[in-house]
């Protein structure tokens, strides 16, 4: 069939000639669009290094520089370091200061009254975590790096001067108020790597944050009533003779000053030019041309780059990492406080008889060993395996190490220590191995315009699951004490079966369809 009644190929000239037409207009549209492109691109490269801004400062840095970035982890793990160091310090003289403020009536009750000094400070940082991450997203991070270190110096010494039961949860829940390090600290490792250092970065975070924990609690056993453990050094009648738990607090707080002065000295990483990227009449019409150019090849209009940068409550890949994130978190923090109350406990309630000194080296020792996994292996790890698949395997080996801990109770001597120490140091490799996984797929899943607020609701969440773990942890302990013999479950097994139960469910979520990941 022909166009015309008679064929005198004027159909085929037709049709010939309106391809090319079209095949002209689209080749042209497409030019246009290709050069509004190339420029949105230029623009956005001329403004990309606006002088007076840190930020661009250091994505310059960054660009320019080659080898392995020393400085940057260094600075990173000690501000992550001083902010860790007062969470756990506590636990291992929170026994006998709950036993020297009187408020227990028996030897069982102890448990239940440290959970609530131990919860106070994690309730304090719930109620202010998304604050504080909306305030670096505003005015930046490293403001908020000297607010943290400044308060930890404050109240961290209050604290080691407490008179009494309501004035340690007081000094507890301020320093948790004002704690505000280890989110900021999160985004700005983000943005202050370059991107094949990102698994290294966050790392030296969870790493110096174990590490922390685990040198918090050693100083708190060696310094803790100094008086009674080196009367040559200290008098009864000294500062640390009649706060017998200040020295410690002190130690901390004076390494918290230090870091306040050197981090007078880092770069602030947060972009201040935002108004400043299309500021010209005709930049902004090239940029709405190829944002409408685009628009009308692609079919799409910019909604999701709206959504990308909309609520971060609707953003799964980042609310579904939290939450595991709680979980894990949840279980480390009861761990530590049972295993410093069950180590503290007399062999007749299923512990170990430990004193102070003891529980800190035990505690120091593992140091150690967290700090070279976390440096050389983690990384591996992570390359070949992925944050998820290392979460997995790292919950699945703390199932079987927990459920060894009360036959270990039972040990004497050489074998008890090595044993302890053995299990210790796997269970902090482990949990930080986890954890820190989890720490990447967060930052990934947002932009650096809402990491410090994604950040803050990670840490609010944790906090929240933090505060219920201390006070969960001391009642549960106090009532395993009341039921040695139990048929089920006796005495210090039932305890470490909830911790067993805390890793299983964390583990569990970390399949699909529950845990997604953020392509960027």
């Amino acid at each position: 069939m022909t166009f015309f009644p008679f064929n005198f190929g004027f159909d085929t000239m037709f049709s010939r000639w309106l391809l090319i037409f079209l095949w002209w207009r689209e080749l042209n549209r497409r030019s246009v669009r290709e050069m509004a492109e190339e420029y949105k691109e230029a623009l956005l490269e001329k403004h990309k290094n606006h002088e007076g801004c840190p930020g661009c400062k250091v994505e310059q840095m960054k660009q320019l520089r080659r080898g392995y970035p020393y400085l940057e982890l260094s600075f990173v793990w000690i501000i992550v370091l001083s902010t860790s160091l007062p969470i756990s310090s506590l636990y291992p003289f929170l026994y006998y200061m709950i036993e020297d403020f009187g408020v227990a009536k028996t030897e069982k009750d102890i448990g239940f009254y440290a959970g609530f000094i131990a919860c106070s400070f994690m309730l304090g940082r719930a109620l202010t975590s998304v604050f504080w991450g909306i305030v670096a997203d505003r005015y930046g991070r490293k403001p908020i790096i000297l607010l943290g270190t400044i308060s930890i110096a404050i109240f961290n010494a209050l604290f080691g001067l407490s008179l009494n039961f309501w004035m340690a949860i007081g000094t507890r829940f301020l320093l948790g108020s004002f704690n505000c390090l280890l989110g900021t600290m999160k985004a700005y490792a983000s943005e202050i790597f370059r991107d094949e250092y990102q698994a290294t970065a966050m790392s030296a975070v969870s790493t110096a944050w174990g590490i922390g924990l685990i040198i918090g609690p050693a100083l708190g056993g060696f310094l803790a009533q100094p008086a009674d453990k080196y009367p040559n050094v200290f008098s009864k009648d000294s500062i640390f003779g009649r706060f017998r738990y200040a020295l410690p607090c002190f130690t901390i707080s004076a390494f918290a000053l230090v870091v306040t002065v050197l981090c007078c000295f880092i770069p602030e990483t947060l972009h201040n030019h935002k108004q400043d990227i299309i500021s010209d009449d005709d930049s902004y019409e090239v940029l709405e041309a190829a944002s409408h150019e685009s628009a009308a090849f692609t079919g799409k209009t910019g909604k999701n780059e709206k959504a990308s940068q909309g609520s971060l409550l609707k953003n799964w890949p980042l609310m579904s990492s939290i939450i595991v994130y709680c979980v894990l978190c949840l279980h480390d923090t009861a761990y530590s406080e049972i295993f410093a109350l069950w180590a503290n406990s007399p062999r007749k309630y299923g512990g170990l008889s430990y004193s102070t000194n003891d529980v800190g080296t035990v505690l120091a020792i593992s140091g150690l060993g967290l700090f070279c996994f976390q440096v050389f292996v983690y990384p591996l790890a992570e390359r070949l395996l992925g944050p998820v698949l290392v979460t997995r395997f790292a919950g699945a080996l703390m199932i079987q190490i927990q459920m060894s801990y009360p036959f270990i109770a039972n040990l004497s001597g050489l074998s008890l220590s090595l044993s302890l120490n053995c299990a210790w140091i796997l269970i902090n490799v482990l949990s930080v191995s986890a954890i820190t996984g989890l720490l990447i797929l967060q930052n990934k899943a947002v932009d650096q315009s809402q990491r410090g607020a994604a950040n803050g609701i990670a840490m609010t969440a944790m906090s929240l699951f933090k505060t219920v773990g201390p006070a969960g942890a001391g009642i549960l302990f106090s009532w395993s004490e009341r039921r040695l013999n139990a048929s089920f479950l006796p005495g210090s097994h039932l305890v470490f079966f909830v911790l067993n139960v805390m890793v299983v469910v964390g583990a569990a979520l970390t399949f699909k369809p529950f845990l997604t990941t953020a392509r960027r």
